[in-house]
């Protein structure tokens, strides 16, 4: 039995740093999530990226593009970084889980892999408060690893994290169940430029309220 200490996300990230970027910085998928959102958004568009890491891409193109983003993360050091990466957007140090925002307040929520160290019933309420928070007809733009798994340790860039997802139908139907109308799915598969590393499947989930 492995007795390695669980580490979390706060410190996972907090450890890995802009070396997060040199192997996961840039899936294909998130090129593609990011240009079919700025296809749809209005100019000026408020967009909430929970999980946002170092800022780039994501936040960086974004903002790039007229956007008013704010990024939510645990890491203080990923929170350091993207302050300092995306001058343009703001971010904050938060546990979405936690974090508070009035109804109808962003044109859209970008959730980039942050559900994957998060219990299922955690990922369920905090898709539930993500509808409340969008406007009428804003979007759900959500990339995960899909597979039927639930407190699973794996090894992740030398750490020992415990990973939670569901397969593709379910986290379909737990986003319909939070109120939202799923739009489109895109899967495709990413082989993460780090020694060892097996190639994952990637989906991409649009939702709008």
């Amino acid at each position: 039995m492995d007795e390695r200490r669980v580490t979390s996300a706060a410190e996972l990230f907090d450890a890995i740093g802009a070396g997060y970027e040199d192997a996961f910085g840039r899936p294909p998928i998130l090129t593609r999530a990011v240009r079919e959102l700025l296809a749809v958004l209005p100019p000026g568009a408020r967009v909430l990226d929970i999980g946002s890491g170092t800022g780039r891409p994501v936040a960086a193109e974004l903002a790039a593009a007229g956007c008013r983003v704010t990024g939510l993360d645990v890491s203080p050091v990923m929170v350091e970084l993207a302050t300092r990466n995306v001058p343009d957007a703001r971010f904050e140090l938060a546990d979405v889980r936690t974090w508070t925002s009035p109804p109808a307040s962003w044109d859209a929520v970008c959730a980039y892999f942050p559900f994957l160290q998060m219990p299922r019933a955690d990922t369920e309420a905090v898709l539930a408060r993500v509808a409340e928070w969008l406007v009428p007809g804003g979007y759900l733009s959500l990339i995960t690893v899909p597979m039927d798994a639930e407190d699973v340790p794996v090894e992740f860039l030398g750490h020992q994290v415990r990973l939670t997802s569901f397969a593709a139908p379910d986290l379909e139907a737990r986003v319909a169940a939070a109120g939202l109308t799923v739009l489109s799915t895109h899967s495709e598969v990413f082989a993460p430029d780090q020694p060892g590393a097996s190639p994952e499947e990637h989906l991409l989930l649009t939702a709008r309220r």
